[in-house]
């Protein structure tokens, strides 16, 4: 008689899904903030709001979520590609080094450069990358991975600061409330990993069928996205041309992003969030497969973005609601339970059940961090300079990032679990800073065009 092997495989249970989906909805709609004039509670998503600042935010929503998608299409339909190439491990190291030393090079120094010639022709630049990458893996049959690395490397570093300062600048021309751009910080958040959450079904949509030609549905699919995008910013964003000189640009970074020593705590607590959600990007699938159990990894990526995005809608209830806090208060603790939570998965293999739920709380906490610092940069950085401080502020996460797959990838002379405790120590240091940051004090900016 036959011995029947019974294989294990691992996969979330489905009610997860549906306990995520319920608190987002319940996050949002049972508590919003209250209105200035009156104690009646209100949604960002009501028709109350001026006209001018309505229209603005579906647009910028609807170009955000567009974006988001072309974003999270090469990062889910990245790894199958080049596996069906035959890429092997190394080059998959060689990949991310040279993405990651083109973020360090080149795109610290574009959210400058956005500062100066203005965030709609660097978000013009953001949709040609896509578009480029997009139509060379469209034409040729095995395109060059040094050159899409690159370029997508630097368009992720475009989207991580261009989309807020056009965002942020565009409402302070409108004139509006803080209390309804709070609302668009953790709005974007939360659209952003909806969008990814979107942008992995298109995918698994896509290569359904037949390999040879679904291999090229998705690369089609982002060309379709670039082109939309580009029409929509092209058409809809309405932008004043920059008069700032290069010269006064530097006399007045020099003076508000070198020389306070908040924005530097501030932009070291930006580093560190970057670097731990890389981290977690880069590790987490080996993480979860280290004990020689298949696992449904597809299943769990959603969770993971479900979370954060569940993390996004606490925002208000934090910060305008009931459970009110000042918002470097409440960052210190949120990363110190980072920091725990990696320290966890870094000390010893956890079984795939809890490791799960740790990532899940980790991303809730991600989801919480990400509109929190956005609002302190409000607080503290002119809009003028707001997009070099953003992308000067990546250059520490992009750094360690390229040393660590360097000596992990190359030289093998660390662990996994040694980069996780580099991140777990790293968000226990953007906690100690916003303690100091907190103690320090605010004082309002100035524009310093007005100076």
């Amino acid at each position: 008689m036959g011995v029947v092997i019974e294989s294990d495989v691992w996969e979330p249970n489905q009610t997860l899904y549906l306990f995520l989906l319920v608190s987002c909805f319940l996050s949002i709609f049972c508590l919003p903030h209250r209105s200035v004039n009156s104690n009646r509670a209100l949604t960002p998503f009501e028709h109350s709001l001026p006209s001018s600042l309505l229209r603005f935010q579906r647009n910028f929503l609807l170009l955000y979520s567009i974006s988001s998608v072309m974003e999270g299409l090469w990062s889910v339909f990245g790894e199958y590609e080049l596996a069906y190439y035959g890429v092997d491990k190394e080059q998959m190291v060689l990949s991310l080094c040279i993405g990651y030393a083109a973020a360090l090079f080149l795109g610290t120094f574009l959210g400058m450069l956005s500062d100066l010639i203005g965030q709609k022709k660097v978000c013009l630049i953001f949709c040609i990358l896509h578009l480029f990458v997009s139509m060379w893996k469209r034409i040729f049959a095995h395109p060059s991975v040094w050159l899409a690395s690159i370029c997508l490397s630097l368009a992720a570093s475009i989207f991580s600061f261009s989309f807020e300062t056009w965002m942020v600048v565009t409402h302070d021309k409108l004139g509006h409330r803080q209390d309804t751009l709070d609302d668009k910080f953790w709005l974007m958040t939360f659209t952003e990993s909806a969008s990814f959450i979107g942008s992995q079904v298109i995918s698994n949509w896509l290569v359904l069928g037949n390999t040879q030609t679904s291999i090229i549905s998705p690369p089609t699919a982002a060309v379709l996205l670039a082109i939309l995008s580009i029409i929509l910013v092209a058409r809809e964003w309405k932008e004043v041309p920059q008069t700032a000189a290069s010269k006064d640009y530097r006399i007045y970074f020099t003076a508000y992003i070198f020389g306070d020593k908040r924005v530097w705590l501030l932009a070291w607590a930006q580093a560190c969030i970057q670097f731990s959600i890389a981290v977690f990007w880069i590790l987490w699938a080996s993480t979860t497969v280290a004990d020689g159990r298949e696992v449904q990894l597809g299943l769990i990526y959603p969770c993971f973005l479900g979370a954060r995005m569940l993390g996004s809608t606490t925002f208000p209830w934090f910060f305008s609601g009931p459970l009110y806090l000042r918002t470097e208060d409440c960052l210190v603790y949120v990363f110190i339970v980072m920091g725990f939570v990696l320290s966890i998965v870094a000390y010893d293999y956890q079984e795939i059940g809890v490791l799960v739920t740790l990532f899940c709380l980790f991303h809730v906490c991600v989801g919480l961090v990400l509109p929190s610092l956005a609002r302190l940069r409000t607080m503290y950085v002119p809009n003028e300079l707001r997009g070099g401080m953003i992308s000067l502020s990546l250059a520490p996460a992009n750094a360690a990032i390229l040393f660590l797959l360097l000596q992990r990838g190359y030289y093998q002379s660390i662990e996994n679990s040694t980069i996780m405790a580099f991140a777990a120590l790293g968000l226990f240091s953007a906690s100690g800073c916003l303690y100091l940051l907190k103690r320090w004090g605010k004082q309002p900016h100035q524009n310093w065009h007005k100076l």
